[in-house]
């Protein structure tokens, strides 16, 4: 993020050319033409001509002021820093664990930002909290939209549609290849597999606290591609049993697993004993996690990282609410993210990569990230990202840099992701969690290294039903009248959909929260769905003087779950 690298880029980019990842990352030449600007009144701020300009406009690829630099507009210098991070603590509550974590042994991430625990350590730009959206009380504003209407809204398919206007638009980055993906697991069969032959993978995952949970605003999925050669058998065709191996041994190996169940696999078909039981068979286990098969047996293989050219797609939807009432993902889609690790890369240069970061910041140099075009930003560990987010008009377009630049602080700067992911290390273990995501009969399974539920230690840990400490419906849920958490009451929970689904009511009021940020296209200013301000946030935090953790509120947490645990 920070690196030597970035900052002689930063020299170019003040000439108005836009940097050049290192390696085969995408061309940014290959880039589609924006659409026109608005007249507006030249003592208007540039960020703020941005937004006028998105109020206006109809195309699908954003480019609010042409021929200038994108990084030129950006308000939030740090908005790799997001709004949870302002969350006042008080002394005693802790919800920063899940994102700052010291190094692991093994892994690739060695960001050791843990620290971040227990102090605020912002740059002087991000000691003011940016996020002014979470500021504004949008309670007059919600009380004008009736339940049918955003209802209505929240059933509408606004993805069908954006693949074929990036196309005509010629837009040279990924464009979505998911057919049906609004239908949600419709589009998947009863193992993941994407129905339309696109081999995209659907997964059953536990949702991260809190962020996705549906109680705080939004659902999700995310779906996994392997490359071409991880789906081909020797002779170069596609071969179902080659890529339900593959897939287990990119688990197992992310997971740092010594074996791992999968979907059943034909030996034969593959040529290779893959459970050592010294016969060739069907087998639904697999042991052997010294190299991948089929075309792509000569690729690298490593613990903790996802073979070069593996994609996720991660879909951001409201919060759809069923005729019985029953919480579910909607048909309309708040943002479809897409990563793509480009090159495979060893530990030791990720370990280097975290090195410099850490020495510009301490020399006060504030985050940037070199532009791919339309293939969005480069993260500097391998990946680019790139997002779509609704418009003024619901219809999804491509996301400006600033707003691709939001991302950046979950999927390069925490330290307790694995190759910069979230959502696969919480997989349901091996051939039972390869199907779309069902928080229904899902368990509160512990991280690895815990004994109790994470649901219940993080509602503990954090004093509140989310990363603000606040929301009211699960305080009256799970905790009792002085302020405490009632175990007894969140371990008689049926599974983790109970105990983080949202009443309908309250579904309702969080989508009508965020429909009126869709209005005002000022993503800029945070797109958390808060109808008024939570009580437990900084808009100015002082590194030196604010209320800090004691050390033993510092806790270890392994963002893996420990699905085999005794739940009882």
């Amino acid at each position: 993020m920070y690196s030597l690298r970035v900052f002689a880029a930063a020299i170019f980019i003040t000439l108005g050319l836009v940097a050049l990842a290192e390696g085969v990352l995408p061309d940014p030449a290959t880039t589609a033409t924006g659409t026109h600007v608005a007249k507006l009144p030249v003592s208007m701020a540039m960020h703020e001509r941005v937004i006028a300009h998105l109020l206006e406009q109809d195309g699908v690829v954003t480019d609010p002021i042409p021929q200038l630099d994108v990084t030129a507009p950006v308000f939030n210098r740090e908005a790799v820093i997001p709004p949870q991070c302002y969350t006042k603590t008080d002394g005693q509550f802790n919800p920063c664990y899940v994102c700052h974590q010291n190094p692991i042994a093994g892994r690739e991430n060695t960001m050791a930002d843990g620290e971040l625990q227990l102090a605020y350590s912002f740059s002087d730009v991000g000691m003011t909290n940016h996020w002014e959206n979470l500021f504004e009380d949008r309670t007059e504003r919600v009380a004008r939209i009736s339940d049918a209407e955003i209802d209505a809204w929240v059933n509408e398919d606004n993805y069908s549609e954006l693949a074929p206007r990036l196309e005509e638009a010629g837009f040279k980055g990924w464009i979505p290849d998911l057919a049906g993906l609004e239908a949600g697991a419709g589009a998947f069969d009863q193992h993941g597999f994407a129905r339309d032959g696109s081999h995209w993978v659907a997964f059953n995952y536990k949702p991260l606290p809190s962020t996705f949970w549906p109680t705080n605003g939004s659902t999700d999925d995310v779906m996994i591609r392997l490359p071409e050669a991880y789906r081909q058998d020797d002779a170069g065709n596609y071969s179902v049993d080659v890529y339900r191996a593959n897939l287990a041994i990119t688990e197992a190996l992310l997971k740092g697993f010594n074996t791992v169940s999968s979907l059943p696999v034909d030996e034969n078909v593959i040529g290779k004993d893959l459970n050592g039981d010294g016969r060739m068979g069907v087998v639904e286990q697999i042991s052997a996690l010294d190299r991948f098969v089929g075309a792509a047996a000569g690729e690298r293989v490593d613990t903790y990282v996802y073979p070069s050219g593996t994609e996720f797609l991660h879909t951001v939807r409201y919060v759809g609410v069923g005729p019985d009432d029953s919480i579910n993902v909607s048909r309309r889609m708040k943002e479809v993210r897409y990563m793509k690790k480009w090159k495979p890369r060893h530990k030791m240069a990720y370990a280097r990569s975290y090195e410099l970061e850490a020495r510009a910041k301490e020399e006060g140099r504030l985050p940037w990230y070199p532009v791919l075009g339309d293939w969005g930003l480069d993260n500097e560990f391998a990946w680019s990202v790139q997002g779509f987010i609704e418009g003024h008009d619901g219809r999804l377009r491509t996301a400006s840099y600033e707003e691709n630049l939001f991302c950046m602080g979950c999927h390069a700067s925490v330290g307790a992701t694995i190759d910069k992911t979230f959502a696969f290390p919480r997989k349901i273990d091996g051939a039972a969690g390869w199907g779309y995501i069902n928080l229904k009969g899902m368990p509160d399974t512990p991280n690895m290294g815990e004994t109790r539920g994470e649901i219940e230690t993080y509602l503990e840990r954090v004093g509140g039903g989310g990363e603000f400490r606040s929301n009211p419906e699960m305080f009256a849920r799970w905790f009792k009248e002085d302020g405490t958490l009632d175990h007894e009451r969140v371990r008689a929970a049926a599974d983790v959909y109970e105990l983080i689904a949202p009443s309908p009511e309250r579904a309702r009021l969080l989508n009508k929260a965020y429909r009126t940020i869709v209005e005002d296209q000022d993503y800029i200013y945070g797109r958390d769905a808060t109808v008024t301000r939570p009580v437990n946030v900084y808009d100015h935090v002082d590194n030196e003087t604010a209320p800090t953790l004691p050390v033993d509120r510092f806790v270890t947490w392994d963002i893996r779950l420990d699905w085999d645990a005794d739940d009882s």
